[in-house]
């Protein structure tokens, strides 16, 4: 919240200093400061936490973008899109330390509010079919494998689908499951006599 606040003062008083330049007749000054009001007031539309790691994710390194993701505090201040990114990075790399229930609630949130290319969406898909598979909902996970696989339109994700959908298959159902444990369970042993 405080970055947002001298992110506006300065926005205000770049613009406003600007207009004082311009109106006293120092037009070179001025046009200088229009690219730093721009530079201030682009900062509005995309977070730099938010850049940096994506950035870090590209290169590879989790460690360095989750430290990034989790520095925004306040996501629900951002943009519609960013907000959204936001979330489902939080998810997708924070999955161990948050658990399947609350990775799930905020990958769904993600796609709620909307990702902006259909290769996002395909990847949160794909970690959504991937938490519904872990948790024993075979159906939900194969139908949200089957749209990731119609939005990956680049082929990018395609072996990681088929790995996915090939250990879904051969994994056992929750009834299979619980058949197996009711009927190797614990046998009786005789009574010594």
């Amino acid at each position: 919240m405080i970055r947002f606040i001298i992110r506006c003062v300065l926005a205000s008083l770049s613009v406003g200093s600007m207009v004082y330049l311009f109106a006293t007749g120092f037009w070179g000054w001025g046009i200088v400061l229009i690219f730093v009001s721009a530079i201030v007031i682009l900062s509005f539309f995309r977070n730099e936490n938010m850049i940096l790691a994506l950035n870090q994710m590209r290169m590879g390194n989790t460690e360095k973008a989750a430290h990034y993701i989790n520095k925004i505090t306040h996501p629900q201040f951002m943009p519609k899109k960013q907000h959204a990114y936001v979330i489902f990075l939080q998810a997708v790399l924070n999955t161990q330390e948050l658990g399947f229930a609350k990775s799930e609630t905020m990958l769904r949130k993600a796609i709620g509010l909307g990702l902006r290319t259909s290769q996002d969406n395909a990847v949160a898909r794909m970690h959504l079919a991937g938490i519904c598979a872990q948790t024993g909902r075979r159906s939900e996970a194969v139908s949200l494998l089957a749209e990731a696989k119609k939005m990956d339109k680049s082929g990018m994700m395609k072996e990681q689908i088929t790995m996915m959908q090939k250990q879904m298959q051969a994994a056992p159902s929750k009834n299979q499951m619980r058949m197996a444990q009711m009927m190797g369970g614990r046998k009786k042993m005789p009574r010594m006599r």
